[in-house]
């Protein structure tokens, strides 16, 4: 199929997720759409990016997620969709759980071949997350094609980060086709210091940043965070019909571990728990919808479970071992970080020392502060009075840099 032809295909495949009201538990399969004015996302809106990929070499940054969607609510990859069209993908770079999504958190993913295509894939999560410039040789173009949730923990902005300094120092243009965020609505949490970066984190920015993916590489860009102050040439194909407020009902868990919109909007206040001895559903199919571990006494934390390896998580906390904690499965998920939690599991643990055991704690924070705040036991409320200055800060410059209301 020509590119003459871009409008002929949208007309087969070209409809959006819906906006509709999520649904807390139901699994992330298909979508489902109740509104006239669907969200369409950028994969879908080829008319705007299929003529810059005209005649050009391309690499795309890609995961389970990347799709194009079709009116009955299926879909098809956003690779598979391009080859079809005869756009010349010399290679897909694969981020934090793999192309397919399937690896554990935090596992390291091997490059390997595409099966279904036979195009190279390569692992920016594995012994290099940035492109090499011998990986991006012969390419005219990256297309970064991947569905965020809006946490700063959350991987794939750090992925995106490494992707466009990358292609700044070689002069290699990158295109995003974005996505909504589901937790677009509020900013909130506290602002990493840069001191405690990493790819948990790389930019000052508070907990959740309240911007798009395509919002966040402009914002890298304009405020000149990448390394040398390097500046990508960045090309945004926005959603439609889409606003900060409106509400996303995600039809591909993004990753193993959130399995539903009440795992995704309960992930910036439960992944803290990551840097904690504390299993935050790991090993079971509630992942980030409750929490627990052995040794929290019963009458204060009645809910119990028993975490067992499952699909991505091979190894989870407590494994095999009954835990004692609380269940939010069906609560109304806050739009708010909600420190209550994490306090309670605390001040719970007998033997303090061991709760923050590892020190990632400080890199999911984005600062030692929180950790120390929690020890000298201010309360959620006093902790959270610290932030607003961070907040009000980083709003202003986040204004600069919104597509959509």
């Amino acid at each position: 199929m020509s590119f003459k032809n871009t409008f002929l295909l949208l007309f087969f495949v070209a409809i959006s997720c819906g906006n509709n009201q999520p649904k807390k538990n139901a699994p992330l399969t298909k979508t489902e759409t109740t509104s006239e004015e669907k969200i369409i996302v950028g994969a879908n809106r080829m008319e705007e990016y299929l003529p810059l990929l005209k005649n050009k070499k391309v690499g795309i940054v890609a995961n389970q997620t990347s799709v194009v969607f079709r009116k009955d609510g299926s879909y098809s990859h956003l690779v598979d969709t391009l080859k079809s069209l005869n756009v010349d993908i010399k290679k897909i770079f694969s981020p934090e759980h793999g192309f397919r999504g399937k690896a554990d958190a935090g596992e390291h993913v091997k490059g390997n071949i595409d099966t279904k295509t036979g195009l190279e894939i390569v692992s920016l999560y594995g012994k290099h997350k940035k492109p090499a410039p011998g990986q991006l040789q012969n390419l005219d173009v990256v297309v970064f094609d991947i569905q965020d949730v809006g946490v700063r923990f959350y991987t794939y902005t750090s992925t995106l980060h490494l992707v466009m300094e990358a292609c700044a120092e070689n002069n290699v243009p990158v295109i995003v086709l974005d996505r909504p965020n589901p937790n677009a609505s509020y900013v909130d949490g506290p602002t990493l210091e840069i001191e405690h970066a990493s790819f948990l984190g790389k930019v000052p920015i508070p907990l959740v940043y309240g911007l798009t993916i395509g919002e966040y590489g402009k914002m890298l860009n304009g405020e000149k965070w990448l390394e040398n102050g390097v500046k990508c040439d960045l090309t945004v194909i926005p959603n439609k019909n889409y606003n900060h407020t409106s509400a996303y009902n995600l039809p591909i868990r993004p990753s193993p571990n959130l399995p539903n919109d009440q795992s995704i909007a309960l992930y910036p206040s439960l992944g803290f728990f990551e840097g904690t001895n504390i299993n935050a559903g790991r090993g079971t199919e509630f992942q980030f919808q409750r929490y627990g571990a052995p040794w929290f006494n019963k009458e204060h934390f009645p809910f119990s479970y028993t975490p067992k390896p499952n699909f991505g998580s091979k190894n989870p906390k407590h494994d095999g071992k009954l835990c004692y904690g609380e269940d939010l499965s069906n609560i109304d998920a806050p739009k708010a970080v909600n420190l209550e939690w994490l306090i309670k599991a605390y001040n719970g643990t007998e033997d303090k020392s061991e709760f923050f055991k590892d020190g990632s704690f400080t890199l999911h924070a984005g600062t030692e502060k929180l950790r120390k705040q929690i020890e000298s036991g201010l309360t959620s409320e006093e902790i959270r009075a610290t932030w607003k200055t961070d907040l009000d800060a980083f709003k202003k410059i986040r204004e600069k840099y919104l597509i959509y209301d």
